[in-house]
């Protein structure tokens, strides 16, 4: 009976927390997609449209390899940049053969034109120079 009245007594005085698997956006960390809302981020940048950054960067990020997102995001120029949790995109991990996390893919009009994976050691080997230069292609391309 004490052990009983000692739980009912914990259960109402601890507060409640809430469990989610969502990231905060804050300023430091780049939008975030699933698979509700990707096909119409892809779709949103076209050539028909009056934005000036065709390309758009899609991080899959995975919760277990934080520590080696991709942190220079913010340095990228001439993109959109977002993340996508791949435990909240099955239907892209499916879609666009994610192995490893991250992998960064650079779209063009929805179209996926190059893909910046991780090793086997889930480091990403691709550098901010590496791709600023792939985004500085394409949009060079794509004037054409």
């Amino acid at each position: 009976m004490k052990n009983l009245l000692f739980l009912v007594l914990f259960l109402t005085v601890t507060p409640v927390v809430e469990t989610t698997t969502s990231v905060p956006v804050t300023l430091d960390t780049p939008t975030w997609v699933t698979d509700d809302n990707l096909e119409k981020v892809l779709r949103s940048n076209n050539r028909l449209s009056d934005q000036t950054n065709d390309v758009i960067a899609i991080e899959f990020w995975a919760a277990f390899n934080k520590d080696n997102a991709f942190k220079e995001w913010n340095k990228l120029e001439g993109v959109s940049y977002y993340r996508a949790d791949i435990s909240k995109c099955p239907v892209a991990k499916k879609n666009y053969r994610i192995r490893m996390a991250p992998t960064i893919i650079l779209f063009v009009d929805g179209t996926k034109e190059k893909t910046f994976k991780a090793g086997l050691d889930l480091v990403l080997p691709a550098e901010l120079g590496d791709i600023q230069e792939s985004i500085n292609e394409l949009k060079k391309a794509s004037q054409f």
